[in-house]
């Protein structure tokens, strides 16, 4: 299934909003605020890259107070064990 990380930064003071528009949007699995250079960071998944291109560009993109974005196309995961 095509995966994406998706590094945001939003208006300041808008991480809480911009965090819960994400959590709405079909294909958004992870949503986190995080400190650093990016205010907020997203794991999508879809059935077709084009399908993610679509949430990406879109979806998320689109979203009010977004102000950048840059993503980063998975091309291996692995699942850890939590022993």
């Amino acid at each position: 299934m095509p995966t994406a990380i998706v590094l945001i930064n939003t208006d300041i003071g808008s991480e809480n909003e911009v965090a819960n528009a994400l959590s709405k949007i079909d294909g958004v699995k992870e949503v986190y605020q995080v400190y650093g250079i990016y205010d907020i960071v997203v794991k999508v998944e879809a059935q077709t890259h084009e399908m993610l291109r679509e949430i990406i560009i879109n979806r998320i993109r689109r979203l009010p107070k977004v102000k950048s974005t840059t993503t980063m196309l998975v091309i291996e995961g692995r699942a850890l064990s939590s022993s």
